[in-house]
């Protein structure tokens, strides 16, 4: 029987070596997209031990037709589109390279599909920072909640994730969307804030940083679940007998200032906050400065709280989270101080 293949794109990211160690395991042929100007791409698959065993496919999403051809010579059964400029602040710098990596590649991707491999089976890695958060106070969010994008990369996000709906209907090409939540894990970049967290207050501990962790809203609540189990429900999305959108989340939210909490209950850290609004900070029992809000660090529109509703995927995939939060801070912790 013919081995199947699959093309993951953004597979050097903490997403992409998850799926791609699932699909190994599951005897699938994978194929890996990466940057030839990504800066030491490998460390995640390497965490793994599967970067032997990935073909690897050195082009940019936006060359387009070098992805054409790619996707006209290998017609993989599954391409898992996980490739994102992902940095919501970024995106407001740059809009118009978030939007040819965010979007027009997505376009491209499904012309190719529907030109060239029909059968192949496509999942687009949709964003919760489509709904915006504006009128959803501590609303759930299920897949007939209505979007409002407010950041240069939710708008970008929102017409990919129409793109494929569009591609789907009227070319009846297997193409899903998965509209994931926060979703995070020891491989996550030290770009994003639970990263930062974790990594900073384990190097605190440790005598190997002595500056504060400077954040942004601490007041900003996000619904935080582990990559490992997202990627379980990726693939699940991909297997169920129809494409169909899904929203993957915990059901739960916490504020940046409560993963604080929690990462230093964890720890066995006692931290006390003092002060209000860009003056709060959080002290130690010494009076040792260790969290300080930084104003820099506020976007020029926010997402205030976002809490998702996974009643569908739950119901039709048969998927649940595994780990909940303090569970997630756990394998991020124990990562931080095997490898510090």
């Amino acid at each position: 029987m013919k081995k199947k293949t699959a093309i993951i794109s953004g597979i050097t990211g903490q997403d992409g070596s998850y799926l791609a160690n699932l699909l190994i395991k599951k005897g699938i042929r994978v194929y890996g997209i990466i940057r030839r100007t990504s800066t030491d791409p490998f460390y995640r698959l390497k965490y793994f031990n599967i970067e032997k065993k990935i073909e690897l496919i050195n082009v940019d999403m936006s060359e387009h037709q070098r992805i054409n051809n790619c996707i006209n010579k290998i017609k993989p059964n599954f391409f898992f589109n996980l490739a994102a400029q992902s940095f919501v602040a970024y995106s407001y710098y740059n809009p118009i390279y978030t939007d040819t990596i965010n979007n027009l590649s997505v376009l491209n991707i499904l012309e190719a599909i529907k030109n060239s491999s029909n059968k192949t089976k496509f999942y687009q890695a949709s964003s919760s920072e489509m709904y915006g958060g504006l009128n959803y106070y501590n609303k759930k969010l299920n897949e007939d909640s209505k979007f409002n994008p407010i950041s240069p990369y939710a708008i970008s996000k929102l017409s990919a994730y129409h793109y494929t709906k569009m591609y789907r209907r009227s070319y009846n090409i297997f193409a899903s969307n998965g509209i994931l939540f926060n979703h995070e894990s020891p491989l996550r970049g030290e770009q994003f804030v639970t990263k930062k967290i974790v990594k900073g207050l384990v190097e605190i501990l440790n005598g190997k940083k002595e500056d504060p962790i400077y954040l942004g809203n601490i007041y900003s609540k996000r619904d935080w679940g582990h990559a490992k189990d997202y990627v379980e429900v990726i693939y699940k999305i991909m297997s169920y007998k129809k494409a169909d959108d899904f929203v993957i989340a915990s059901n739960k939210n916490y504020s940046v200032k409560e993963f604080v909490n929690l990462v230093c209950k964890n720890l066995g850290l006692k931290i006390f906050w003092r002060g209000k609004g860009i003056n709060e900070k959080a002290i130690d029992k010494n009076g040792k400065i260790l969290i300080k809000v930084n104003k820099k660090l506020f976007r020029p529109l926010d997402v205030t709280n976002l809490i998702g509703d996974t009643i569908k995927a739950k119901k039709i995939l048969k998927w649940t989270p595994r780990k909940n939060l303090n569970e997630l801070i756990k394998d991020m912790i124990l990562f931080e101080e095997k490898n510090i």
